[in-house]
């Protein structure tokens, strides 16, 4: 590790490689390439969110622990670019669900939902949407983007769907309230 980053109080600036809110930590590989930064659920917290989505730039502010390199402020999040080529760990790998998410993805509004099942450690589940037959994927990488760290099955929520190439997929997941009232005003009535 290079001495500037271990230094207190240094700025460092990288990329999240993975958060989970449940366990309260997660980590932050720096553009130097040194070793991981861990990041406390209170650091998240006092930055005014619950959680840091996957491949996120990040900034911090670094401490020496007894552990290691922590970070004591977060200074800025830039939320990740899936069109970005590596954005996201792995990306070179085969296409991720997430990845059919593009800017040319027709993007429903908002629906009234409640989760089928959902296997955080599988990474995805499905949800049924008030009005539509069929089961709609959720995977975890839209779950964390959305500032959730897990969903339970018979859990309400609101939901925005897009069609994937195996049918239709979560494309973004809000509180329930968010469904009952739709960008319009008028409430929601399923049809």
């Amino acid at each position: 590790m290079s001495d500037e980053s271990k230094a207190s109080g240094s700025v460092v600036a990288g990329r999240v490689k993975w958060y989970d809110a449940v366990k309260g930590y997660g980590f932050v590989v720096p553009d130097s390439g040194d070793g991981d930064i861990m990041v406390h659920a209170s650091c998240v917290r006092s930055f005014g969110r619950t959680a840091l989505p996957e491949g996120a730039r990040v900034e911090v502010i670094t401490a020496e622990g007894a552990r290691g390199l922590h970070a004591q402020e977060i200074l800025n999040v830039a939320d990740p670019d899936p069109q970005v080529e590596g954005a996201y760990p792995g990306s070179a790998e085969s296409p991720r669900p997430t990845d059919f998410l593009g800017p040319e993805a027709d993007v429903g509004p908002l629906q009234p939902a409640r989760v089928k099942w959902f296997d955080k450690q599988k990474g995805f589940g499905f949800v049924n949407v008030f009005g539509i037959a069929e089961d709609v994927f959720v995977h975890m990488e839209i779950v964390r983007r959305s500032g959730f760290a897990d969903l339970s099955s018979g859990e309400g929520m609101a939901v925005r769907t897009f069609r994937g190439p195996r049918g239709l997929m979560v494309a973004e997941v809000r509180l329930w309230d968010a469904g009952a009232q739709p960008e319009g005003g008028a409430a929601a009535h399923p049809g």
